[in-house]
Order: structure tokens, then sequence, then C-alpha cells
């Protein structure tokens, strides 16, 4: 529910959220409510970008947890393309 919650805050839309995640929209729907049929590696994936704590006992240190995701966040390509260029790699 927190992913929902975040997702809302960040105003991502569900086709924007799969991007980033790349997956498809309806896998997102399903993440979003919970669903057990979604891989664990999606859920993290989606909890880093959301700016989510897993695994952090103190919810005090959600801000800085918050924080220190958007400036790593702001670091990663918002988008990746393939390399349609053969890259000559022969010495």
């Amino acid at each position: 529910m927190l992913l929902s919650v975040r997702r809302k805050e960040r105003d991502l839309t569900l086709d924007d959220l799969a991007g980033r995640l790349g997956i498809s929209t309806p896998t997102v729907r399903k993440l979003l409510e919970g669903s057990p049929q979604v891989s664990i590696g999606s859920y993290f994936e989606a909890a880093h970008l959301l700016g989510v704590p897993l695994f952090d006992p103190e919810p005090q240190r959600f801000a800085s947890i918050a924080a220190r995701t958007a400036e790593i966040d702001a670091l990663l390509p918002k988008r990746i393309r393939n390399r349609t260029e053969a890259i000559d790699d022969d010495f």
C-alpha cells in the first residue's frame, strides 16, 4: 500500500512506473496490490525507485533515506536505449 501512496506523491502514472521498472502496466497494478505473482525483485526495484525503505526499523530515518534515494535517482538515466551499431573490438 505504501508503494501506491509514494507513486501518487511522485506523480508517476502506472505507465511511467512500468517504463522505469521495465515491466508491463498490468504487472505494476499487481505489484501495487501486493500480488504474490510478482517477482520479489520487482518489489525491491519499485521500493528503491519510489524511496520506500524495506528494512529500516527506525521510521524517523525515512526522510534522510528518501533524500538519499532522490540523489541517486537524479544520477540514473531516465531511459535506456540499446546500441544499434556494432562495436568493433578486434585488435
